[in-house]
């Protein structure tokens, strides 16, 4: 059976419907530039440069798949425009499997490491506590145990929507209230995640950058705290990214590289923008995995990131 006859058929037709206008905006504007050409020359090269940077893939990765694509115009000697989107395709598949190289289209942990213990970092209003709830859905799915620790004690409503997610799925959730220590609940959650012998703890944190140390400092001391509990926790950091917001996820996401060791990504708000080509460039310039993307509303609409099904969906019927 093929990889796509193994993708679960919803997920793919959320996953193609998420990234419809991303798709739309991006060979739109292909199509307009090589019109009348006949090959792929300096001119339409200079044309699908202006094209990716404005699709916020960015500068960065722009120029890469740009000077491939010379490469194989050099090489070939003649490339014609009917072939661009399969180049342009091929080209992305390859710099996203430098860093994205899991097959897996389940919630899955390792083997051996229990409580998994999750990490999640993120300015407000990403997404970063939906995530988390459509985290725990999708990890409860798949048969694991799941605990949620309200760390995030900064913002007042930041306890109570996380208690809501809880609720909503039906998982544990461990919290001190507004104004508690961070690394206190961390601490208390993962007690009673060994106690309650639980498979995955989701911890949430504070979503603020104003002030770079005092973030990575707490982030420091959360992290501290929980190691103490459980052997080189947290196993995973999340950071959560609005792929809506384009650039200005690449910037949130180097001020948090500066502040904390992150290990994952996940990027939100893929549907209902024309953005998405961000998440090829985060995976670029980070080479930190984007584990995650968020394609629809619904609890089941956060995936697992697959780079295969990405391109399949950015370019089908291309």
């Amino acid at each position: 059976m093929s990889f796509f006859g193994l993708f679960n058929k919803d997920k793919k037709e959320s996953l193609d419907l998420g990234l419809s206008k991303t798709k739309e905006n991006l060979f739109a504007r292909i199509g307009r530039a090589i019109a009348g050409k006949s090959e792929v020359d300096a001119e339409v090269l200079d044309h699908l440069e202006e094209i990716l940077i404005t699709s916020d893939v960015g500068v960065v990765t722009t120029l890469k798949i740009i000077k491939r694509i010379e490469m194989r115009v050099a090489r070939d000697k003649f490339v014609s425009t009917a072939e661009l989107n399969k180049i342009l395709r091929e080209e992305i598949a390859a710099l996203l499997s430098e860093n994205n190289t899991s097959d897996s289209l389940e919630f899955t942990i390792p083997t051996g490491v229990k409580p998994y213990v999750i990490m999640v970092v993120g300015v407000n209003g990403v997404g970063k506590t939906t995530t988390i709830g459509k985290l725990a859905y999708g990890f409860k799915m798949s048969g694991k145990n799941v605990m949620l620790g309200a760390a995030d004690t900064f913002r007042a409503a930041a306890v109570d929507q996380l208690m809501i997610w809880a609720n909503r799925v039906d998982v544990p959730i461990v919290q001190q209230g507004m104004g508690a220590d961070p690394a206190s609940v961390a601490f208390d959650t993962l007690n009673s995640a060994i106690t309650k012998n639980i498979d995955v703890v989701i911890i949430d944190t504070a979503g603020r950058l104003h002030n770079k140390v005092n973030l990575m400092n707490e982030l420091t001391k959360i992290k501290m705290v929980m190691n103490k509990v459980v052997k080189n926790a947290p196993h995973e950091v999340l950071l959560v990214l609005d792929g809506s917001t384009g650039q200005n996820a690449i910037a949130q996401c180097k001020q948090f590289t500066l502040a904390t060791d992150v290990t994952a990504l996940a990027v939100t708000k893929l549907d209902g923008t024309a953005k998405g080509g961000v998440v090829i460039g985060i995976s670029d310039q980070f080479k930190i995995p984007v584990k995650y993307i968020g394609v629809g509303e619904k609890v089941e609409d956060l995936q697992i990131f697959n780079n295969l099904a990405f391109v399949d969906s950015l370019f089908k019927d291309q």
